[in-house]
């Protein structure tokens, strides 16, 4: 039987995926020329802030359904794979594309388009009983970042 995971789980990658993408953003800001560049990469990074603590209070809010474990997993290897996927795949912890926004705005489009495809894929791997649903609104707030994102790179590039 393979790995079910439950909304629980989702919420503790969302949260790491939204530390890294404050992180990414303000290393970018601090190194990108330009006051206007500089001020919307920390407003980014600040969003980023903001949406890892919305997912932390919604994991609090989780019923205990959600958060009991799908499957036996008494080394925790389920939390230790999905730390691993965060770290690596959606803006994981890599070399900055340069200091030209075009190229961080666009590394940030990708990093964003690829969590959505993260939480797709691992939202078919929750039972509806163990808050399927819930992820739905992860997946909304980062399709905002994605619109802001692609605007904003049609507007500086």
């Amino acid at each position: 039987m393979g790995n079910e995971f439950n909304a629980n789980d989702i919420f503790e990658i969302a949260v790491k995926i939204e530390k890294n993408g404050a992180l990414f953003y303000r290393d970018a800001a601090n190194r990108v020329e330009g006051e206007i560049y500089k001020n919307f990469l920390f407003d980014l990074a600040q969003m980023e802030d903001e949406h890892e603590a919305v997912f932390a209070d919604m994991q609090k809010e989780l019923k205990d359904g959600e958060t009991f474990p799908a499957t036996f997993d008494p080394n925790d290897e389920n939390a230790l794979y999905l730390k691993a996927l965060a770290d690596t795949r959606v803006f994981f912890k890599k070399e900055q594309p340069g200091n030209k926004i075009k190229d961080i705005l666009t590394s940030a489009l990708q990093a964003e388009k690829d969590s959505i495809a993260f939480y797709l894929g691992m939202k078919e791997l929750i039972p509806a009983k163990l808050g399927k649903s819930k992820i739905d609104t992860i997946i909304k707030e980062e399709m905002s970042h994605i619109r802001l994102l692609a605007g904003k790179l049609t507007e500086y590039h």
